[in-house]
């Protein structure tokens, strides 16, 4: 599978077809009694059989040698990844921030790179979502990796990550993110030598693009801009291993060759990227704020309506134009649980301290919002249109509170002293306050 074979077709969950080799597509037919090029069939499904219509996910693979050919799996230490039930120290109302994620000095992978910074929920519910960071300095070559526990979101920070999967090849760096669909196979490979970003591994229902509603037909995220990879496949043989994760815990099972030997496939169950610079950001041109969620990119809905498994928001370049408004994000507590991060540039509710690579948890109930310096600086500023340049900050949203695991809470990349941030907030009531 060269490299340089990166070719993507557009669109949101549609019906794809691709080959690598002419004749790899059965005509009129899914499963024929004999394949013409000698390939295996099998199934991918990402839903029940049963599921609507319009919720199904599912491709059909041809394939060199299917799925089932591997030796068994065997258990295989967790090094830094944590899985739900997150319990391993009881989860604070604290406010948390960390620096961010050092690169490793000595040779890691992608996959040993992964540290869980927290989660909630429990794959085996298939409920809830794990936060992880990642730091690799080493690409992947003989170890593929699949997790049967929920579909991953990658949010790359710093450096590209060359995504080669059973389907396809996805690149994606800062200011793009790619969804690998849950039990999908792949490996990684590092262009820039190294790579640091964001996970989001998600037990629940898939990501999915959110409903409009009044917004109408148009704005946030565009189904055409997703981006999907054409059939792009590895004939090679040697010792290799699969890692799987499974219920919480890491298998590895040998195979004696490549298993991203997909030569055509056709279905909507697929990988994705999405270039986050697309995103067409919905604004008040009047007074106050609308709620954050016009910055939501993807959701993963729960079963209670209008209550999301987990929703991934963006905060990017933007115009401003609130008249007579505190323009930076308001103080708030929410019933919500937010974990943030910062791909680039300087977020606006924040001085210092918040940096590219770092995050933040704020879980339900807490009190946050803009630390002193802030507010003291937009409650007096000039309310002229001012473009919000050179950022770009993301949340994770999610119904259960984010339970850290016992590296986030005693890293050294924890800051210890955020809640100092809040402390300059000075009294103000009883002063005389003329109308901006």
């Amino acid at each position: 599978m060269p490299s340089s074979n990166l070719s993507y077709q557009s669109g949101f969950a549609n019906e794809f077809a691709t080959e690598a080799v002419a004749g790899a597509l059965p005509q009129g037919q899914n499963s024929p009694q004999r394949h013409p090029l000698g390939l295996y069939t099998e199934q991918f499904s990402g839903t029940p059989f049963t599921a609507p219509r319009s919720l199904n996910r599912r491709t059909w693979l041809y394939r060199i040698r299917p799925s089932v050919t591997h030796r068994p799996f065997e258990e295989i230490p967790m090094k830094s990844i944590r899985s739900g039930p997150f319990n391993e120290v009881p989860p604070p109302p604290n406010q948390l921030r960390w620096d961010p994620l050092p690169m490793p000095e000595a040779p890691t992978d992608f996959i040993d790179s992964i540290v869980t910074m927290g989660g909630n929920g429990e794959p085996s519910l298939q409920t809830g979502i794990g936060i992880h960071l990642f730091a690799a300095n080493q690409s992947m070559y003989d170890r593929f990796f699949y997790d049967a526990d929920g579909e991953l979101l990658i949010v790359p920070q710093d450096g590209r990550l060359l995504i080669l999967t059973e389907l396809g090849l996805l690149e994606a760096g800062p200011g793009e993110i790619a969804v690998v669909p849950r039990g999908l196979k792949f490996r990684v490979e590092l262009p820039d030598s190294t790579a640091r970003g964001y996970l989001c591994e998600n037990y629940g229902s898939y990501f999915r693009l959110p409903d409009l509603g009044p917004i109408g037909a148009n704005g946030l995220a565009n189904p055409r801009d997703f981006l999907s990879p054409v059939a792009a496949f590895e004939d090679r043989e040697g010792e290799c291993q699969v890692i799987a994760k499974f219920q919480g815990h890491l298998w590895q099972a040998a195979i004696d060759h490549s298993p991203l030997d997909v030569v055509g496939w056709h279905g909507n169950y697929v990988p994705y990227k999405y270039d986050l610079s697309k995103f067409n950001c919905i604004n008040t041109v009047s007074f106050d704020h609308p709620d954050p969620s016009i910055y939501t990119v993807l959701t993963a809905p729960s079963a209670l309506p209008g209550t999301a498994n987990v929703d991934f928001a963006i905060f990017p370049p933007r115009w401003l134009v609130a008249e007579h408004t505190f323009r930076p994000p308001w103080f708030h507590r929410n019933a919500m649980n937010e974990f943030m991060g910062l791909i680039f540039g300087a977020y606006d509710a924040k001085a210092e301290g918040f940096v590219p690579g770092g995050a933040s948890l704020h879980n339900c109930m807490s009190g946050h919002g803009p630390d002193a310096e802030t507010y003291e600086r937009a409650s007096q500023a000039e309310l002229k249109p001012q473009y919000v340049d050179n950022t770009l900050a993301f949340m994770f949203e999610t119904q259960l509170v984010i339970c850290p695991t016992r590296f986030a809470m005693e890293a050294k990349i924890r800051q210890n002293d955020y809640f100092e941030c809040w402390q300059g907030l000075k009294r103000h009531f009883g002063q005389v306050v003329t109308r901006g």
